[in-house]
């Protein structure tokens, strides 16, 4: 009982943080461009 609470709580610490990165990318902002896709001069994908 305890592995199938564990790995609950760890799917949805990983589902948060997928959701987060969804939402960053969707609002202009991305780790591969020092958070601001406006100033990246081109080459972020969005």
């Amino acid at each position: 009982m305890g592995t199938v609470i564990v790995g609950a709580v760890l799917l949805g610490v990983v589902a948060i943080i997928i959701r987060k990165l969804v939402r960053d990318k969707k609002s202009g902002k991305s780790l591969q461009c020092g958070v601001d896709c406006r100033n990246c001069g081109g080459h972020c994908e969005r």
